[in-house]
């Protein structure tokens, strides 16, 4: 048989699969119901346009959610892959994280992709490890202690390294990048929060600190193991120890032996003591009784990485919107300098258009810009997605801050007042603001049911104090002058790409 004679042969087996896939695929598009959606075809999926997407990946499906009558669309990836279902849509969010929530966890191709980080920490876990370490934390993070403790560090940071640095900048004119001072404040806040150690990141000299820079590598790096067109290369690189998988084990490895020395010096203070005097969230753990090295390690780096890009990343995106918005920035202003210098507790809880502003600004660049999860058994959807047993189901913050239906024609506008009413409205009887927030399932920023996050008022509390203490001392001045929008990019968190170069403007008043 000559070559030409075998290859049509071949061609003649392959063609009914060809047409039975084609097929399927078509029929699998077209339950979408959505005449936008990628075009799916035999074996690759929406590979190609994924591909074509992958550096706005993030708006890309955000535009296909816009676009879908039911704010759902249905992507497939490479032909041994499940699909990705991905939606904007509350009832389908609810459905996920509270109705059903026992039939949507982590998922296997999570835990494996976050293990060599996180371990078995709290975001990686489900069942009743998870339910285990939920209610430990959640112990812990409702104590008034906590509280002041984590006030106390703030403002130390705020105080001794933030404000020196801005004040030495604006009278220099210098240039700073905003994301990366944010970025640095934030960590030195939640590893002195989670750990007792400071690795004091937010120097003058802006130094290179090594624990942060090994986390960095090890967030960027699983990171792209999610975003892989082609999810199995990252696992053959980590067969073989070669590329960012090598230097990925390299930094888990680092991170976790520094974790380990340090709950060996809580462990000998607390050998030698009753109870620890520090109050950090490590401490307290060791305090407790919950003595495991591994287990302490895992659910510490899950708390660092919670608190150190989140926040930072919200702040970065919240005084950029700012600087292009005055009436904004006149009325939080005006509510800062309603407080004292140094706001205790109450007056922050009581800054109610700057706790509106910053919602309103996390609406349209969450932090965490999409989260997902994966379906134990077969179900189907509020708007009638069907999903299969292990398909991942994935709800988008980002996408659902742009939704018409969500929040009217003018949702491009960055608005606090959409979550005010005025005493017009017979809310407030003193003539201020009183706030109005949205259900969770409509704005998951912060997750939503059994799994919302813990450290959602200490947030607040740690930028509410952070924008006071800017803002009441600097102008912020971006140095582009243009007014274009930054670009807004998502490793796990989400970033603002080329960072926030500014110049600070002492205010003369």
């Amino acid at each position: 048989m000559s070559i030409t004679e075998l290859l049509a042969s071949i061609s003649l087996l392959l063609l009914p699969i060809f047409f039975y896939l084609t097929k399927s695929s078509k029929s699998e598009a077209s339950s979408i119901s959505n005449p936008n959606a990628p075009k799916s075809y035999p074996l690759v999926g929406s590979s190609l346009a994924i591909f074509a997407n992958r550096n706005r990946r993030i708006q890309w499906i955000s535009d296909l959610i816009q676009n879908s009558p039911s704010a759902t669309v249905v992507l497939h990836r490479f032909f041994l892959d499940d699909s990705h279902i991905l939606t904007g849509n509350p009832a389908n969010v609810q459905h996920m994280l509270k109705t059903q929530f026992h039939n949507y966890e982590k998922g296997s191709k999570t835990r494996r992709i976050l293990f060599d980080f996180l371990g078995n920490g709290i975001f990686n876990i489900n069942g009743d490890s998870w339910k285990f370490q939920r209610k430990l934390s959640s112990n812990e993070f409702n104590t008034k202690s906590l509280r002041k403790f984590v006030e106390t560090v703030v403002d130390a940071e705020l105080s001794q390294r933030l404000i020196p640095i801005l004040s030495t900048a604006a009278a220099d004119n210098a240039v700073l990048d905003l994301q990366d001072i944010l970025q640095r404040f934030a960590f030195d806040n939640i590893c002195q929060i989670a750990f007792g150690y400071d690795p004091a990141y937010l120097l003058p000299d802006l130094p290179e600190a090594e624990f942060a820079k090994t986390f960095d590598d090890a967030v960027n790096i699983s990171s792209q193991r999610f975003n892989s067109v082609f999810p199995y290369l990252w696992k053959i690189k980590k067969f073989l120890n070669i590329g960012s998988e090598k230097r990925l084990k390299e930094a888990s490895s680092q991170i976790r032996e520094f974790a380990k020395n340090i709950i060996k010096e809580k462990k000998q203070e607390l050998s030698k003591k009753s109870s620890l005097e520090s109050v950090d969230l490590l401490s307290r753990f060791l305090s407790s009784g919950h003595s495991d090295e591994d287990f302490v390690t895992d659910i510490v780096i899950s708390f660092i990485l919670a608190g150190r890009d989140t926040t930072s990343a919200a702040l970065t995106w919240y005084f950029w919107l700012l600087s292009q918005n005055q009436e904004v920035e006149k009325e939080v202003l005006r509510e800062i300098k309603e407080k004292s210098e140094s706001p205790v507790y109450e007056e922050v809880k009581d800054m109610v258009y700057t706790h509106a502003s910053l919602c309103e600004s996390m609406r349209l660049y969450p932090p965490v810009p999409i989260d997902s999860k994966v379906a134990k058994h077969d179900d189907v959807l509020p708007d009638g997605t069907v999903v299969k047993k292990g398909s991942r189901v994935c709800y988008h913050p980002y996408a659902m801050g742009r939704l018409e239906v969500l929040w009217g024609s003018d949702w491009e506008m960055f608005k606090p007042e959409r979550w005010l009413e005025s005493a017009a409205d017979g809310a407030n009887k003193n003539g201020k603001w009183s706030f109005v927030g949205r259900d969770p399932f409509t704005y998951p920023v912060f997750q939503a049911g059994p799994r919302i996050c813990l450290g959602k008022d200490m947030a607040f509390l740690q930028m509410k104090r952070v924008v006071s203490g800017i803002l009441r001392r600097f102008k912020v001045v971006p140095v582009a002058e243009d007014g274009s929008e930054p670009v807004f990019i998502a490793d796990l968190t989400s970033k603002m790409k080329g960072g926030f170069p500014v110049r600070f403007k002492e205010r003369a008043d």
